[in-house]
Order: C-alpha cells, then sequence, then structure tokens
C-alpha cells in the first residue's frame, strides 16, 4: 500500500484529506507543520506528501527544500495543497521541487485527478 504524509496545520484539512486518501487506498500519517513532517520522513519516507504553505515552526517552501536536499528527499511525489493564488507563488513552489499544486478548497475528485497525473494512482 502506497503512504502519503498529510502536512497541514489544520486539524479539519488532514482530517478531510487523510478520509479522502484512505479512500485512494493510501496509508496515511499526519504532521501539523513542516519541521514535524520532516522529522517523520527522517524515520520513513512516503511515498507522497500533501503538503500546506502556510504553516507555524516549518512553511511548507521551507519543508520542501529541506526534503529535497536529504537523503532520499527527491523520492516522494509532493503536491502543495494551499489557499495561495498567485502565479509566482506557484511558481516558486514548482521551482522548490513540488510535482503538482491543488487550491484550496478542494474534494475528493481533484486529489483523485491529482494524484492520478501526479502517477501515485
Amino acid at each position: 500500500m502506497k503512504t502519503c504524509l498529510i502536512v497541514d496545520d489544520s486539524r479539519m484539512i488532514r482530517r478531510v484529506a487523510s478520509r479522502i486518501l484512505k479512500d485512494l487506498k493510501f496509508e496515511t500519517s499526519e504532521a501539523e507543520n513542516g519541521q514535524d513532517a520532516l522529522d517523520l520522513c527522517r524515520v520513513d519516507m512516503p511515498n507522497a506528501i500533501l503538503l500546506d504553505w502556510n504553516m507555524p515552526v516549518k512553511n511548507g517552501l521551507d519543508f520542501i527544500k529541506e526534503l529535497r536536499d536529504s537523503p532520499k528527499g527527491k523520492d516522494p511525489i509532493v503536491v502543495f495543497c494551499t489557499g495561495e493564488r498567485d502565479i509566482v507563488k506557484i511558481s516558486e513552489a514548482i521551482d522548490a521541487g513540488a510535482d503538482e499544486y491543488i487550491m484550496k478548497p478542494f474534494d475528493s475528485d481533484i486529489i483523485e485527478s491529482k494524484f492520478h497525473q501526479a502517477g501515485l494512482i
């Protein structure tokens, strides 16, 4: 079974995303900020990461830059899932190593489509 780490400071977003991803046959884990997510990735690198941008402690952009520079950090597919709609920000996320980008609010069809485009399903 493929694994997905859901990184978002909103418990509600993590719960909704987890339910959707479990329906898509993913085993999920959760982190509420980028630092917690890095700590989890160092222990067990997931196949996919659903990543928020704006979080306390370490934001999504700082997380992905550090992740991509770490051992096996290029392996997971990273899908940014955020309310950031500025094209400059989207480009910055892609340049930092994001594979896909989802705008909040999202639904199961959007996540399924983006994960399919990224080759995860």
